[in-house]
């Protein structure tokens, strides 16, 4: 696990174990989509590990916290 300070959205998709390229993460944004007050964390697309490091981000205020705002920001849109 990385814990090496600021990360942005390619970082946070490598670390979740998903293709971190620009299109990647374009496609991924295009395919799936938050509703309402849909919690990050909560959305069907993730996997255990990945739903449980989500949580842990946001609860701990981590340095990840950022970039999973971002995240959850661009899925709602």
């Amino acid at each position: 696990m990385d814990t090496s300070g600021h990360h942005n959205l390619n970082d946070l998709f490598a670390q979740l174990g998903l293709p971190s390229e620009d299109a990647a993460v374009d496609e991924f944004l295009a395919r799936h989509h938050l509703q309402g007050d849909e919690k990050l964390a909560k959305a069907p697309f993730w996997s255990d590990v990945q739903r449980e490091f989500l949580q842990e981000a946001i609860q701990d205020d981590s340095d990840w916290c950022e970039a999973v705002d971002e995240l959850d920001t661009l899925l709602r849109h």
